[in-house]
């Protein structure tokens, strides 16, 4: 578990570094905008207890998704990303800690996704 949060703060900032010069790889736990105010305030933990089920329920899903960062930050994905979430979520077995690594254009606190991959 260290490990993963390392990983993470190390996504993060190498992800702050490349969102200046354009395509950027975000880790975190991909969770609903809906939600997020809550990992917001409630940190690392809350976000990972997020159920894929809570992501699924239409006024969840109807607010898009984006990614819980280990530094606390919340970065929403582009419609092109929203699809490859609803995807994602929709296919996998797991109950909550959707850990996930995006790559795209990060623009202010959005990204525009390219690749979406949910860890199994």
């Amino acid at each position: 578990m260290k490990n993963f949060y390392r990983t993470l703060l190390s996504a993060a900032v190498v992800a702050g570094l490349a969102g200046a010069a354009g395509a950027a790889e975000v880790s975190g736990i991909l969770m609903d905008k809906l939600c997020s105010a809550t990992a917001l305030k409630g940190g690392q933990d809350v976000a990972v207890k997020h159920a894929r089920t809570c992501n699924l329920t239409p006024n969840c899903s109807k607010s898009g998704w984006g990614v819980y960062t280990a530094d606390g930050k919340y970065i929403a994905l582009d419609s092109a990303g929203n699809a490859m979430a609803l995807k994602a979520l929709q296919s996998s077995t797991k109950k909550d800690d959707m850990k996930v690594t995006v790559t795209g254009d990060v623009q202010g606190d959005t990204i525009n996704v390219t690749d979406l991959k949910l860890a199994e």
